[in-house]
């Protein structure tokens, strides 16, 4: 059985970093998906940018946003992520190749589509993603499942996970 690789740990620890990492050392037709990163202005997170490996963008969330979900001080970009980043992972399942999903947390719950296209990239066995370590909701439904191998990432083993997780990627 093939096991979905689900990368948690608390803010700033470096999950993001890691599943880009990773996922460019995977061969570019064999993964596809998404991932998020910050938006700075004048040393300040303003913001978070959705970014899939195909290379289309757009915006997660927004302090400059007028509409959508709040979370925070952030809005949340429903249409961004339902037109880019949930088509990323359609287009990776259906292509068969490894599942990016950067990541399983409350912005990108706001979306109906995204849990019900979670599950169903989950039921592949080829996810690699990352999840938000608040407990509660779909983010334990994940932890849950019997087909999720969860590893924390802490300052002691970031640097080793890279070539771990791939061998459990590639095996």
């Amino acid at each position: 059985m093939r096991r979905n690789v689900v990368l948690t740990g608390r803010p700033g620890i470096g999950k993001t970093t890691l599943i880009r990492k990773i996922a460019h050392a995977l061969n570019q037709d064999s993964v596809d998906g998404f991932w998020s990163a910050e938006i700075r202005e004048n040393n300040r997170r303003v913001g978070f940018t959705i970014n899939t490996l195909s290379g289309e963008k757009g915006v997660l969330a927004h302090i400059g946003l007028r509409t959508g979900p709040r979370v925070g001080k952030y809005r949340v970009n429903i249409v961004d992520l339902e037109s880019i980043a949930i088509p990323a992972l359609v287009r990776a399942r259906k292509q068969g190749q490894i599942i990016v999903i950067d990541e399983i947390a409350s912005m990108e719950l706001y979306s109906s589509q995204f849990a019900p296209e979670v599950r169903k990239c989950l039921d592949t066995g080829k996810v690699l993603a990352t999840l938000q370590q608040r407990k509660g909701g779909f983010q334990d439904e994940v932890r849950a499942r019997d087909d999720v191998h969860l590893i924390e990432i802490t300052h002691a083993n970031r640097n080793s996970l890279p070539k771990e997780v791939l061998s459990m990627l590639i095996e």
